[in-house]
C-alpha cells in the first residue's frame, strides 16, 4: 500500500536529546512489616522497629527532615476464602521514604536498616538537585538533533529549509527511563549499589518550510 501526504506543507522531524550525570542523591523506600497474633503485639513490634530504623538513619547523618513516612496501619490477615478462612494475626505497616546524599555509605545504611527492622527495600532511585537546568540542556540537544536529521532529508531530496513553523514538546518519559541507575540500564537493588549515571531525556518534534 502507497502511503500519501494528504496535506503537505513542509519537513516533520523528531529529534531527542540526553544528559547522563553522576548522581548527588538517592532515594530509598523501605518498609516496616510484622504480623503477630495479636493487634497490640503488631503495633508494639512495628513501633519498635520504626524507633530502631530512626535511630540507624540518625548515626549515617540523614536528618528526620530527610524522611517521609506513612503512619502505622493494621488489618487483619487471612488465609483461605469463604467459610474456609483462617485468621493468621494482625499485620501492622508503615513505609519511609529516605533521601540522602551520603552515597559512599548507602550499602552499609541498608544494612543496618534492615538489620533494625526494616523488612523490605522497596525501592532505590539516584538522583540530582537541579534537574530542571540539565532538562534544558536536554532539549537543547533534541533540538539540534533534529535540526541535523532534517538537513540530511533536505539535502537528499534536494531542497532547502525554511524557518521552523511549529514545534512540538514530546514527552520523552513513555519512551525512555527517567533515572537510569546503571550503565546497562535498569534500577538498582540492594546487592548492586553502584550508581552510575543518572540520565535526564528530552524529546522534540520541529516543524521547517521548504523551499526550492
Amino acid at each position: 500500500m502507497t502511503e500519501t501526504i494528504r496535506e503537505p506543507w513542509g519537513l516533520s522531524v523528531f529529534g531527542a536529546g540526553s544528559v547522563r550525570v553522576e548522581p548527588q542523591l538517592v532515594r530509598v523506600r523501605l518498609a516496616v512489616d510484622v504480623l503477630t497474633p495479636s493487634p497490640d503485639r503488631s503495633f508494639e513490634e512495628a513501633g519498635a522497629a520504626v524507633a530502631r530504623l530512626r535511630e540507624v538513619l540518625r548515626r549515617h547523618g540523614v536528618a528526620d527532615t530527610a524522611v517521609s513516612g506513612s503512619r502505622l496501619r493494621l488489618s487483619s490477615e487471612y488465609s483461605g476464602y469463604n467459610g474456609e478462612r483462617t485468621l493468621l494475626g494482625y499485620r501492622c505497616q508503615a513505609s519511609y521514604t529516605v533521601e540522602s546524599e551520603a552515597l559512599d555509605g548507602l550499602q552499609r545504611l541498608l544494612v543496618e536498616a534492615v538489620d533494625a527492622g526494616a523488612h523490605g527495600i522497596e525501592r532505590v532511585e539516584f538522583d540530582v538537585h537541579d534537574k530542571a537546568a540539565l532538562r534544558d540542556e536536554a532539549r537543547r540537544r533534541a533540538v539540534a538533533a533534529a535540526r541535523r536529521k532534517a538537513e540530511v532529508y533536505a539535502e537528499a531530496a534536494d531542497v532547502r529549509l525554511g524557518p521552523v513553523v511549529h514545534i512540538q514538546d514530546v514527552d520523552a518519559e513513555s519512551a525512555v527511563q527517567r533515572y537510569r541507575g546503571h550503565g546497562a540500564g535498569g534500577g538498582a537493588s540492594a546487592g548492586d549499589l553502584a550508581p552510575g549515571t543518572v540520565e535526564v531525556s528530552a524529546a522534540v518534534v520541529l516543524g521547517y518550510s521548504l523551499r526550492r
